[in-house]
């Protein structure tokens, strides 16, 4: 009786992790940016990673369109552009969005 409670326990699980990445989905849409600390920003880069110039800081609450996301390492990293100025895109880590 274990084997089928502990199997829907680890697809449930399993699910919310896979959920919490878009490795393999299509994130397109409008998001957020959430969860950065007071007095912080959210990077927005000119590529996907860390090691990659810094592009501007973004708030919590600056509304991103998010074209396309990819995993590099242990982070998801979006492709997308300001919603108020298209011109500025960038990369930014998927940890701090929040679908809108």
């Amino acid at each position: 009786m274990q084997g089928p409670i502990f199997t829907t326990f680890a697809v449930v699980a399993l699910g919310a992790v896979v959920g919490a990445q878009p490795a393999n989905s299509n994130p397109a849409g409008y998001y957020e940016v959430v969860g950065v600390e007071e007095g912080d920003m959210l990077k927005m880069r000119e590529g996907p990673g860390t090691g990659y110039k810094v592009i501007v800081g973004l708030p919590n609450g600056t509304a991103l369109r998010i074209h396309d996301c990819d995993q590099i390492g242990s982070t998801a990293w979006c492709k997308g552009s300001l919603k108020r100025a298209r011109g500025l895109k960038g990369y930014v880590s998927w940890n701090y969005l929040q679908e809108i």
